[in-house]
C-alpha cells in the first residue's frame, strides 16, 4: 500500500470503520416509507435516534423538529436492521460465499495482507469482502453508525467572520483635552482660588490672583494712548495687553474706567481637571513656568499592546470592549481611532490607540485594562465552514462533505481568514454543503487518520487489486 503524508490533525466518524474494525460499510438509503415520514408506531424495539421527516442526511439523539414545525420521524431498532439488511450496491451472499479481498490491520493502520495473520499484539486482521470496498473518493457509513457515533453536520454558509483580537492594555489622558497654564510675565501670586490637584474646574472659573508689574505697566501705556487725540499708539498698546494674555474682562473694565487693574483673577481657560498644580500662595510665577496641567476626562484614551501577528488584523474603525481590572463587573465600548507606525522591540507589540467615553469620570489615568478588538467587523461576508471541522495534517486541509444516505467525501480545501469558530473556505467546498463538526473523538492517534486517508484515496482498492492478480 502506497504511504501517505503523516497528519497529526483531528478527526471525523469516518474512522470509527477504520478503528472499531468494523467488517463491512454499508451505504443504505431510508426506505421510501421513513423518507416520506411514515408513522414507525409498528416497529418494535427502543428509538435508537430521530431523523428529518423528508429523509434527509439530519438527525437527532432527542425528539425535534423541523423549522416549519414538524416533528422528526422515530427510528427503531428493528426499522433500522431492516435498513441495513438491504444491499445498496451488490446482492447480498452468505459470508462462505462471499469473496475476500484482502485483510486490513484490526487497529487501522495502513497495513494490507493478501492472507490470514495476526498483527504484534496477536490480534487477527480483519477481512475485507467483495463490495464493501466501495472505491472512489468516498466512504459510506450506516445510518445506525452515523448516529451512535453522534456525527454532527453543518452548511458551509456565508458570514461576517469577526476575530476578537485581545490584548493588555492602560487607560492614559486624551493628549487633545489637555492644557497647561503659563503667564507671560513675571508675576507674584497672591491668592490660590484652585489649591488642591484632582479638581474639577470649569472655563473662566479663577485660578489664582496675580500682581504684574509688567502687565500694570502696559495697561498704563493703554490708558496713556487712548487719551492721545490722534489715536496713533491706541492698536499697538491694545496688541501688547493681547500678547501678554491679559483676561477680557480686564481690558473692559480698563475701558470703562480709565484705571488700570493692580490685582487680576486669573480665570481657567479650558473645563477640566487639575492634573497637576506646581504653584503655592506667595510665590512669584517665572514667565513661561507652567503652573497647571489640565485634562478634559469625559474621553480617555485606552493604548493597547498588540501581539506583532495580530496587527495587520487591526485598523481605524473598529469597534472594540474594554474591561478594567478596578471595574471588573463592567465593560465600556470605544473605537480604534489610531495604530502607531513602530513596534516595541523588547516585547515585539504595537500600541494600539482606543477611544472611550469616560461621562462620569469612573475611569482613572494609569488603570490597567484588557482590550478586545473585533478584527474584521463590518467586513464582507465569507463563504465559510466550522474550523471543527478542518482535519489539518500540516501540508494540506480537509473537510468531509456530507453527500446523503450515509456517504461522506473527504475534499482538499484552501482556506482563509479565521474568527468566531468559523474559518473562510476559498476552494473546496461550495456555498449550502454539509460538512462533518463533530464526532472528532474517533481519533485516537495519528495512524488512523494516516490509514483513513489511504482508503479516502482508493489506496485500499488498489492493493486489493494487486492481491488478486495471479502470480
Amino acid at each position: 500500500m502506497r504511504t501517505i503524508t503523516r497528519s497529526g490533525a483531528t478527526a471525523t466518524l469516518l474512522l470509527q470503520c477504520v478503528v472499531a474494525g468494523s467488517h463491512a460499510m454499508i451505504g443504505v438509503a431510508p426506505s421510501p416509507a421513513f423518507a416520506q415520514g411514515a408513522d414507525h408506531a409498528g416497529h418494535d424495539g427502543k428509538v435508537l435516534y430521530w431523523q428529518h421527516p423528508d429523509g434527509k442526511p439530519d438527525y437527532s439523539p432527542t425528539p425535534k423538529k423541523t423549522q416549519d414545525g414538524r416533528d422528526f420521524v422515530p427510528v427503531h431498532e428493528s426499522a433500522e436492521k431492516e435498513i441495513t439488511s438491504k444491499p445498496s450496491t451488490a446482492k447480498a451472499q452468505p459470508d462462505g460465499e462471499r469473496k475476500i479481498l484482502y485483510y486490513r490491520n484490526p487497529m487501522g493502520l495502513p497495513d494490507t495482507s493478501p492472507t490470514p495473520k495476526k498483527d504484534w499484539m496477536g490480534m487477527d486482521y480483519i477481512p475485507v469482502y467483495k463490495g464493501e470496498d466501495q472505491g472512489g473518493s468516498s466512504v459510506v457509513v450506516s445510518l445506525d453508525k452515523v448516529q451512535r457515533s453522534g456525527v454532527r453536520t453543518e452548511e458551509a454558509r456565508r458570514r461576517v467572520l469577526v476575530r476578537p483580537i485581545r490584548a493588555p492594555a492602560i487607560a492614559k489622558p486624551d493628549e487633545r483635552s489637555m492644557h497647561v497654564v503659563a503667564l507671560r510675565a513675571d508675576a507674584f501670586v497672591e491668592k490660590l482660588h484652585v489649591n488642591e490637584t484632582g479638581k474639577h474646574v470649569t472655563k473662566g472659573e479663577p485660578l489664582f490672583r496675580i500682581y504684574s508689574p509688567q502687565m500694570v505697566t502696559a495697561q498704563i501705556n493703554y490708558q496713556v494712548a487712548a487719551r492721545d487725540r490722534s489715536g496713533q499708539g491706541t492698536a499697538g498698546a491694545e496688541q501688547q495687553l493681547h500678547n501678554l494674555q491679559i483676561p477680557a474682562e480686564v481690558l473692559t473694565r480698563l475701558r470703562d474706567t480709565g484705571e488700570p487693574v493692580m490685582s487680576i483673577d486669573w480665570p481657567s481657560p479650558v473645563t477640566g481637571v487639575v492634573m497637576e498644580k506646581r504653584v503655592v500662595e506667595g510665590q512669584m510665577a517665572r514667565m513661561g513656568d507652567e503652573l497647571f496641567r489640565f485634562a478634559d476626562l469625559t474621553t480617555i484614551w485606552v493604548i493597547a499592546d498588540v501581539a506583532e501577528q495580530d496587527l495587520a488584523a487591526v485598523s481605524i474603525g473598529m469597534p472594540a470592549r474594554i474591561r478594567f481590572t478596578a471595574l471588573s463587573n463592567e465593560s465600556y465600548e470605544g473605537k480604534v481611532t489610531f495604530v502607531l507606525h513602530e513596534l516595541d522591540a523588547s516585547t515585539r507589540t504595537g500600541k494600539v490607540r482606543i477611544e472611550v467615553g469616560n461621562p462620569d469620570h469612573r475611569i482613572k489615568h494609569e488603570m490597567y485594562a484588557e482590550a478586545e478588538i473585533d478584527a474584521g467587523a463590518g467586513g464582507t461576508e465569507r463563504v465559510s465552514v466550522p474550523t471543527s471541522s478542518v482535519i489539518d495534517s500540516g501540508s494540506r486541509q480537509i473537510v468531509l462533505v456530507a453527500r446523503g444516505e450515509g456517504k461522506f467525501e473527504p475534499r482538499a480545501v484552501k482556506l482563509g481568514v479565521k474568527g468566531e469558530g468559523y474559518v473562510e473556505v476559498l476552494t473546496g467546498v461550495a456555498q449550502g454543503e454539509s460538512v462533518v463538526v463533530s464526532a472528532n473523538f474517533l481519533i485516537d492517534a495519528e495512524s488512523n487518520l494516516k490509514a483513513a486517508l489511504s482508503s479516502f484515496s482508493g489506496d485500499a482498492a488498489n492493493d486489493a487489486s494487486k492481491a488478486e492478480a495471479p502470480k
